[in-house]
């Protein structure tokens, strides 16, 4: 299973609307996914059309110890599934301040489930909070999406250090395997030339350092797009809302190259073999 963080501590970069919308995306193709909303926004658990309210778990019961991730996961389509998260999960920072190894408690929670899936996809908060510190534990892989203007790389480097720290204290396993592209306008030079900055950063500061070793800056563009902003109203992904707009388009052509990546890295692993 291919188990993904997709995060960025700056809000407003696309970073649910991929996560749900990828997660779409493989799903129609075939695997089995299942998204964990770690955002006590809910904003990925509101786009797929889920209110965690009342009797039903949530990602705050799992990281409590009151609830099961089988207890707490929902059915989207036969092949997509999402743990929900709700306002609560906000209270969670707080409440696991205290505990003793409280950066793995995602990690075992996860371990504790034998429900067989290809994709695991958690979208994370716009924090480097005790949330995220419990993905990027969790996870093997990292997917950063970014938004092509001039403050997307704005404190980047402090991610990145972050992912890094826990690449090499918490999760020897990590790594940054992924770069996408959001809101991408193209007729506009500045996306352009933001997109060459973003790549030549990332092969500047990438030599020698384990974990970006392998990380792929998607061809992928996921250009701007109305559909996109107007599917998370209706509690649908892009692939319902609109199938045939740009927005559905441009993740599945994303969802494709994450594919590729799995193929790529199996081979590779015969060939090692």
């Amino acid at each position: 299973m291919r188990s993904i963080a997709v995060i960025n501590q700056k809000g407003g970069v696309g970073k649910t609307t991929s996560s749900v919308n990828l997660a779409a995306a493989l799903a129609q193709s075939g695997r089995r996914v299942c998204v964990m909303d770690l955002d006590p926004q809910a904003h990925a658990s509101l786009h797929f059309g889920i209110t965690a309210m009342g009797d039903q778990p949530s990602m705050y019961e799992i990281l409590c110890g009151e609830a099961s991730i089988e207890q707490a996961r929902c059915k989207v389509t036969d092949n997509l599934s999402v743990v929900p998260s709700n306002l609560d999960l906000a209270a969670a920072e707080l409440e696991l301040a205290g505990e003793v190894g409280r950066e793995m408690i995602l990690r075992d929670r996860l371990e504790d489930d034998s429900e067989p899936f290809d994709y695991l996809i958690l979208d994370c908060p716009p924090s480097l909070g005790v949330l995220t510190i419990n993905a990027l534990v969790a996870v093997n892989e990292v997917f950063l999406p970014l938004q092509p203007h001039f403050l997307a790389l704005h404190g980047l480097s402090k991610l990145l250090r972050t992912v890094e720290v826990v690449s090499r204290r918490l999760n020897s396993t990590l790594r940054l395997s992924g770069v996408m592209l959001c809101m991408y306008d193209s007729n506009t030079r500045l996306a352009a030339e933001v997109s060459t900055d973003i790549d030549e950063f990332f092969q500047a500061t990438g030599g020698g350092r384990d974990f970006f070793r392998g990380a792929k800056f998607f061809n992928t563009r996921i250009r701007r797009n109305i559909r996109l902003a107007e599917a998370p109203s209706f509690g649908k992904s892009i692939f319902e809302y609109s199938p045939d707009s740009n927005g559905a388009v441009d993740y599945r052509a994303l969802a494709d190259e994450v594919i590729e990546q799995e193929v790529a890295s199996f081979a590779s692993e015969r060939l090692a073999a």
